[in-house]
C-alpha cells in the first residue's frame, strides 16, 4: 500500500515539474503595453508577443476576433528581411514592419484573411506588429513612427 502511494506521488510531482512548462506554453501570455508614437501623439496597445519559432509560427492563426486595442508583436532572432501570409487567419490585419531601432519602415494595411500570398518587409526589419485591419489609418499610424515595447532594442 505504501509503495502505490509513493508511485502516485511520483507521477503527480512528476507532472506539475514536467508538465507546467507545457501548460505554460498553451496558455496564453497576458498583454503587455505597447506605444506608437505618431506624428498626432501617443497610441496604446495590449499585444501578445511572439518570440519563438512555434510562436512565430503560429501568430494570429485560427484567431476569430481581437480586441480594437490589442495586437501581437513578433521578434526575430535577428534583423534581416521577412516574409509573412495570413494562411489560416480568419482576421484582416495590418502589418507593421519595424527595424531594429523601433521605426515603422513598412506597413500592409488590410491583409487578406487565410491569403497564402507571401507578404514581405521590403527591407531587413526585427519586429512585426499585427493589429486589426484598418487600424493604422484609423489611429493615423505611419511609416516613420517610432515603436516602443520592451524587446524593441533588446
Amino acid at each position: 500500500m505504501m509503495g502505490t502511494l509513493r508511485r502516485v506521488a511520483l507521477v503527480l510531482l512528476s507532472l506539475v515539474v514536467f508538465g507546467a512548462p507545457v501548460v505554460a506554453k498553451v496558455l496564453p501570455t497576458d498583454p503587455e503595453r505597447l506605444v506608437i508614437e505618431t506624428g498626432d501623439g501617443p497610441v496604446e496597445f495590449s499585444v501578445e508577443l511572439a518570440l519563438t519559432p512555434a510562436d512565430r509560427a503560429s501568430g494570429l492563426m485560427n484567431r476569430t476576433s481581437m480586441a480594437a486595442d490589442h495586437g501581437m508583436l513578433f521578434r526575430f532572432d535577428q534583423t534581416r528581411e521577412v516574409l509573412m501570409w495570413m494562411k489560416n487567419t480568419p482576421l484582416s490585419l495590418d502589418m507593421l514592419f519595424i527595424d531594429e531601432a523601433g521605426t515603422v519602415i513598412r506597413i500592409a494595411e488590410r491583409t487578406e484573411p487565410y491569403s497564402e500570398a507571401i507578404i514581405p518587409s521590403a527591407g531587413p526589419v526585427r519586429y512585426v506588429l499585427e493589429l486589426n485591419g484598418g487600424t493604422t489609418s484609423q489611429r493615423g499610424i505611419s511609416v516613420g513612427d517610432t515603436v516602443r515595447h520592451r524587446v524593441i532594442g533588446e
